[in-house]
């Protein structure tokens, strides 16, 4: 069982969780599906990795699946699991703030070099990089602000 802790309540179960990333269809689902509210803790990530048929991704660019934890990616700041298929690439782009990727499962390259599951990477404001995984990963990315694609 994957557990969300949300500041004032103490634990709410994944499967609560997983209704934030839904799209409510009645006010009292509207009200249930409210992004996370900060802070927030995921007791074990490593449940979300082992089993990721459990999570509800959904497609963010050809090859890559997301499931958004906080944030709408729009504007602000935001977090997310990334799931890469094998040969799965995003293409160059600018970091308008900090991002932090931290590499859960299998490994991803980008211009600095490769990045295996444990490795954590921080791209400051300005940089860019394309980003790409030949046998295909699960990133936490946290941004700052959203990236521009070039």
């Amino acid at each position: 069982m994957i557990a969300v802790e949300r500041a004032p309540r103490a634990v709410a179960s994944f499967h609560q969780h997983r209704r934030f990333a839904m799209t409510p269809t009645s006010s009292a689902a509207k009200r249930d599906s409210a992004p996370v509210q900060l802070p927030f803790i995921i007791a074990n990530v490593a449940t979300m990795v082992a089993h990721p048929e459990s999570v509800p991704w959904r497609r963010f660019r050809e090859g890559i699946e997301i499931h958004r934890l906080h944030g709408n990616g729009d504007s602000g700041t935001s977090a997310a699991l990334l799931r890469y298929a094998p040969g799965a690439s995003v293409p160059q782009h600018v970091h308008r703030g900090h991002e932090h990727i931290f590499v859960l499962a299998g490994s991803q390259s980008d211009e600095r070099g490769h990045h295996r599951a444990g490795t954590l990477v921080v791209n400051a404001p300005g940089t860019r990089h394309s980003v790409s995984s030949a046998e295909g990963c699960i990133v936490l990315a946290i941004w700052e602000q959203p990236v521009v694609f070039i």
